[in-house]
């Protein structure tokens, strides 16, 4: 199955209030394992850059100045997409961003159904605990020494490992899918060389007649069986 974990960077909190996306990561898994596909853009939000917007993922309005604009990635960003289920850490967030700019510059919006929470899963899993994407960081492990700001593409990395460690860890060997081959695809690409595995004649679990004859004298011999004690049925 195919999966896009993505994060986005904005200049405020709400599309509503003119604030607009200025960076999007996405990293591609096909069963839950990575595929070394990604999409990252930052993106010109044509407007000015609000300070405490800044001070959380350190994109000026410089830097960004000469940035494309949304709708000049707007195609390979839906390309990259594709229609599979689309991954992120307070989803909703993000969903609505992604939606604003692709109905501003005309295009269909991304189907809620398609969105999974991994903050609505952190919260079902772990219930009074924190669940910011540091803590579950923390909680699982995952090295996070390089996020010393936001980062769509870094944010959207980490998350790739924490929704695998939600979804019950790295457990390739023993997945029970519908389609088995789609893991082992995916190992060239992983540089590990698939091991052959030769068929196997299946072992006879039956007894024999002579085991069955040595069975029932075994039986005949034993003194005052419990289960000769036993009332007889009905």
């Amino acid at each position: 199955m195919r999966e896009i974990i993505f994060d986005t960077e904005t200049t405020g909190l709400s599309p509503h209030d003119g604030h607009r996306l200025v960076e999007i990561g996405c990293i591609e898994i096909v069963n839950r394992c990575e595929t070394g596909r990604s999409f990252h853009a930052y993106i010109n939000p044509e407007r000015p850059m609000p300070s405490e917007a800044e001070q959380v993922h350190g994109l000026s309005e410089r830097f960004l100045a000469d940035k494309p604009c949304f709708h000049e990635v707007v195609d390979d960003l839906i390309e990259f997409l594709g229609d599979c289920p689309l991954v992120a850490h307070n989803a909703t967030f993000d969903f609505t961003f992604l939606n604003w700019e692709l109905e501003n510059c005309g295009r269909p919006a991304v189907a809620m159904s398609r969105m999974v929470d991994t903050l609505a899963m952190a919260r079902t899993r772990h219930p009074g605990a924190k669940h910011s994407l540091d803590a579950l960081c923390t909680r699982y492990g995952v090295d996070r020494s390089q996020r010393v700001k936001h980062g769509a593409l870094l944010d959207a990395e980490l998350l790739t490992q924490v929704y695998v460690e939600l979804c019950g860890g790295r457990q390739i060997g023993l997945m029970l899918s519908e389609q088995p081959a789609a893991a082992t695809e995916l190992l060239p690409a992983q540089g590990i060389a698939p091991r052959a595995r030769p068929a196997r004649t299946a072992r006879p679990h039956g007894a024999s007649a002579e085991e069955l004859a040595r069975h029932a004298a075994f039986i005949k011999g034993l003194i005052d069986p419990l289960w000769d004690q036993l009332p007889a049925a009905a």
